[in-house]
């Protein structure tokens, strides 16, 4: 199943059950989350720079735990490329904020 999602740029963002499946393996944690993770691409409390031209949707779903959906936006479309639970906002903190500026 191929799931659409419209980041805060107007890029449709696709995640495929391959995708999913792959995340899942590697975060076991987000198993039941595809729902969250599609919905942080959507309405995530900010977006950090990636090290590779990727970005990272910041969500905190609950108090200090943040859900980080990494995704790469291309001319018309894009992906996401992996997700993960992490309670490190410091580490996050680090990254260059592109959105809200």
């Amino acid at each position: 199943m191929l799931e659409t999602v419209q980041s805060k740029n107007g890029i449709s963002i696709r995640l495929t059950d391959e995708r999913w499946a792959h995340i899942t393996e590697e975060h076991c944690e987000l198993a039941g989350m595809r729902l969250e993770t599609l919905e942080t691409v959507v309405n995530p409390s900010k977006i950090l720079e990636g090290g590779d031209g990727e970005l990272l949707a910041v969500r905190e779903i609950e108090k200090n735990k943040f859900l980080v959906v990494v995704y790469r936006e291309l001319v018309g479309d894009g992906f996401i490329i992996t997700a993960f639970l992490t309670r490190r906002e410091q580490y996050l903190n680090r990254r260059k904020q592109v959105w809200p500026k």
